[in-house]
């Protein structure tokens, strides 16, 4: 008879704020993700970068392209992620958390900007690491589009979109105390906005064709361009980018504390990096190992 033994390892005992990786990185998941991440710029941000030569430039096919593509390329990530085998404790609390921020999600709906899943993420990605935050961004959209009926050729860029803020998260430096809620609320602001401005940029040739005002117009200078871009933001979504923004902020600022000490608590007893060893069981009053 063996027994399972997963002692916590002393570092994570003695220093709480300690770093934690739920999910390690391997070389091979961080060249996958700096790939998918180099391929996603792109397909966010074609209409300021495609060559006015190529058939992209004078469509709007490409963000269906890229919608297609997207799925396929996230798919690569997480598998190469997972090739290395993910604790299943991991495994659970990816599930927890997904699970709460898809049930998050449809509260504010996105009315005015008033996004309360972020604020999940950007705590998750900061307590469990980038790998993990990278994850939780992907499928957390993903599991909230389907409970939504959300589901479209935006959903890739959205789970892309998120992805990149948890694991921007897990990248930030190590602070503790107040100063690390002031970094999360204004990471928060920050990452809000973007993540505004990227969608903007995946919608914006596919929902004002190329004749408006405000239209991608193929050819014309990137100035040009960005300009109508900048335009357009401003006209049909800054205020959603600036409420998504400040919704990040209030809910960090209020829960930030006791959130990130939960987290890390049930990081310390799942112990994520702790050796997994098995060791003879006896049974009392024998010397015998079974």
């Amino acid at each position: 008879m063996t027994a399972l033994a997963t002692p916590p390892p002393p570092e994570t005992r003695a220093a709480p704020a300690a770093r934690i990786r739920a999910i390690r990185l391997r070389p091979r998941s961080i060249a996958a993700i700096t790939a998918v991440s180099l391929a996603g710029v792109v397909a966010f941000g074609w209409p300021l970068i495609v060559d006015p030569g190529t058939t992209f430039g004078h469509s709007t096919d490409a963000p269906l392209l890229f919608s297609l593509l997207m799925p396929l390329l996230l798919a690569v990530v997480l598998a190469e992620i997972s090739e290395g085998g993910l604790d299943v404790k991991a495994i659970a609390m990816l599930g927890v958390l997904s699970a709460v921020g898809a049930a998050l999600r449809p509260v504010g709906a996105g009315t005015a900007g008033l996004e309360t899943v972020f604020f999940l993420l950007i705590l998750g990605g900061r307590v469990f690491g980038a790998g993990f935050g990278f994850v939780l961004g992907a499928t957390t959209l993903f599991a909230s589009s389907l409970i939504t009926g959300g589901v479209g050729p935006w959903l890739p860029f959205q789970m892309l979109g998120a992805a990149w803020v948890g694991l921007g998260a897990g990248l930030l430096p190590p602070l503790k105390g107040k100063a690390e809620i002031a970094l999360l609320a204004a990471y928060g602001a920050v990452s809000g906005v973007l993540y505004g401005v990227a969608l903007n940029l995946m919608f914006w040739p596919f929902t004002t064709g190329l004749e408006g005002a405000l239209s991608f117009v193929a050819g014309a200078p990137l100035v040009d361009n960005l300009h109508r871009f900048l335009v357009y933001s401003f006209a049909t979504s800054l205020g959603w980018d600036i409420g998504r923004a400040i919704t990040n902020i209030v809910l960090v600022a209020l829960t930030g504390s006791v959130v990130l000490r939960t987290l890390r608590r049930a990081a310390r007893k799942a112990a994520f990096e702790a050796p997994v060893e098995f060791t003879a069981a006896r049974i009392a009053g024998s010397d015998t190992p079974h």
